[in-house]
């Protein structure tokens, strides 16, 4: 019986007994190796057995519940999708999103788990399969060809009442049903079904084991005398080289995806969410904790709110948006016209709020809707059994959002509500204590409390770059008064930016086309590096150090304090 690479059939390759929670099973099929396991919301997962980065075994990775880790660079890939969700050496918006392991079907049936080649014929039960209270027997590895192992099984049928051979390398003897799992064209695994529980269990599995073992020594024995079978030789995919090289740019900004609103609903007093899925059902790119994503709202307007999934959740996108009654059309719009059914355009996640997992210690501080990254970042460092410590403060009891989703996290939650200023100071410096080595602080919320963060951490010793932050508006004061010119070097052009416009607004009416998005200094999309002049920063995106450096720029708020500025552009 000739195998085939391309063989659509399905076969078991693992018992469900073999797949507990928080492991990687090692299963073969056909030539090819298997990394099978199960994650934390039941799924089962069957991946080609190998990291994409350097084709270490993703068998011997860690399964985190919602995502695979491979021990030798550290990838990730998602539950589900198999997509890559982290790489360490990357930075935070790196393509992981476009880079995905090769996923088998895989169907859990009858205390077995099943899997085939490709995606050609749907699972289809086998004969008298439903109805029975299926007990799985001991898996019989054999060193002979698969052909030959079927036709050893038949034989073992008395003369009275022959074997029954079945679709896909299925035996039935009597109530007993076999099934032959091809490894290779010289091996196979032999798995066996009862169609009831036996009230003997260890005798039952025993008379089986014995009958199976002397089956095997037979069929090996005359396997010796054979010529050894060609072996099946899967083709691999090679993995472009870019994977393990630095990406030189970010996602590319106008790239869209049409997205449904599944569910609306109401989180908290002034805080509505919204889960949005594919359109067609299918998973959306995957994302770093701290994430966010471009809304194309129906007026035209385009804004960013922060994705607050965990780790592996990639089949909709939750969002939570504060009602806010000086809005200027954004929130306003979400909350007031947009519908459970309604389709909305959304760009492919991008990252200036990045997480790192090789902290230590590690604090989230949040107030109000600052939430949503922060809780994306817990939830990922909760599946990862990573330290941290939330500090969430909201106004009052009603206004804490996402409440169910916090109740459940395993780290120390904290909610701190109603309290004053001179409270909440107090209760940060307590919070944060002198830095120590690789101890790390994420902070969003209102801009007066990111501010009063900050410079508590700065008070305790707490490097720039080790103060994470995220605003969500730039409530600064621009001063647009100053007039300056501007050398684009790679463009070969110089602009003169005259009082009241922006360099960004200069930069589009000599015809060029510049990256923006939130266009008030809050976002990061328009950073740019300057080569020459000193900058006049009024963002809230740079850090101190970072504004001291003078080496970079939010060309959509950010002027000259000198006469000429050079930008790589």
């Amino acid at each position: 019986m000739p195998l085939s690479l391309s063989d659509p059939n399905w076969y078991p390759i693992a018992s469900s007994e073999d797949l507990p929670f928080r492991h990687v099973y090692q299963g073969q099929l056909l030539g090819r190796e298997l990394a099978v396991w199960r994650a934390d919301d039941g799924n089962v997962n069957v991946w080609e057995n190998r990291c994409l980065h350097r084709g270490v075994r993703l068998s011997i990775g860690i399964n985190e519940g919602q995502e695979l880790k491979c021990q030798y660079h550290g990838w990730r890939y998602a539950n589900q999708s198999a997509g890559c969700t982290y790489i360490p050496a990357h930075p935070a918006d790196a393509p992981a999103r476009r880079i995905e392991n090769r996923k088998y079907p895989v169907k859990e049936a009858y205390g077995l788990i099943w899997s085939s080649a490709n995606d050609e014929k749907p699972f289809v039960p086998f004969p008298g399969a439903v109805g029975e209270d299926w007990f799985a027997l001991r898996p019989m590895p054999v060193n002979a060809a698969p052909g030959d192992v079927v036709a050893g099984l038949a034989r073992l049928a008395p003369d009275d009442q022959p074997a029954d051979l079945l679709p896909g390398m299925t035996v039935r003897l009597g109530d007993v049903v076999y099934f032959v799992q091809p490894i290779d064209a010289g091996r196979a695994v032999i798995r066996g079904l009862l169609p009831r529980t036996p009230t003997d269990e260890l005798a039952t599995l025993r008379h089986y084991n014995e009958q199976l073992t002397r089956l095997r020594d037979r069929l090996e024995r005359a396997a010796a005398k054979k010529p050894a079978p060609e072996p099946l030789q899967p083709i691999y995919e090679k993995v472009s080289a870019d994977l393990a090289t630095m990406p030189d740019i970010a996602v590319p900004r106008g790239n869209t995806l049409n997205v449904v609103v599944k569910r609306k609903w109401q989180s908290a007093d002034g805080v509505i969410c919204f889960e949005l899925a594919g359109r067609d059902g299918s998973h959306l790119p995957t994302f770093h904790p701290g994430a966010h994503i471009d809304v194309h709202l129906p007026n035209g307007l385009v804004r960013q709110y922060s994705i607050t999934n965990g780790p592996g959740d990639l089949l909709s996108y939750v969002i939570g948006v504060k009602q806010e009654s000086a809005s200027k059309g954004g929130s306003k719009v979400l909350v007031e016209t947009v519908r459970e059914g309604d389709v909305l355009a959304i760009s492919e996640p991008r990252n200036n709020f990045p997480l790192r997992r090789d902290a230590t210690r590690t604090v989230l501080i949040a107030g109000g809707i600052g939430i949503t990254p922060l809780l994306s970042m817990a939830r990922f460092l909760d599946k990862s059994s990573l330290p941290y410590e939330l500090h969430y403060f909201t106004r009052n009891g009603e206004s804490v959002a996402f409440k169910s989703e916090l109740d459940v996290l395993h780290g120390a939650v904290h909610i701190h509500t109603g309290l004053a200023r001179d409270a909440i100071q107090g209760t940060i410096n307590q919070v944060l204590g002198p830095h120590q080595f690789a101890n790390h602080v994420y902070i969003c919320g209102p801009g007066a409390m990111l501010e009063m963060v900050q410079e508590t951490a700065s008070g305790l010793g707490w490097p720039d770059e080790a103060v994470h932050f995220e605003y969500f508006q730039n409530d600064k004061t621009i001063d647009a008064s100053s007039a300056f010119d501007v050398e684009l070097a790679r463009s070969a052009m110089t602009l003169h930016v005259p009082a009241g416009k922006t360099i960004l607004e200069t930069m589009r009416e000599a015809g060029l086309t510049v990256p923006s998005s939130c266009e008030q200094g809050a976002c990061g999309t328009c950073l740019t590096t300057v080569m020459e002049g000193e900058v006049d920063h009024q963002d809230v995106y740079l850090n101190k150090s970072e504004k001291a450096s003078n080496t970079c720029m939010m060309t959509c708020v950010s002027r000259a304090k000198s006469a000429r500025l050079v930008l790589d552009i």
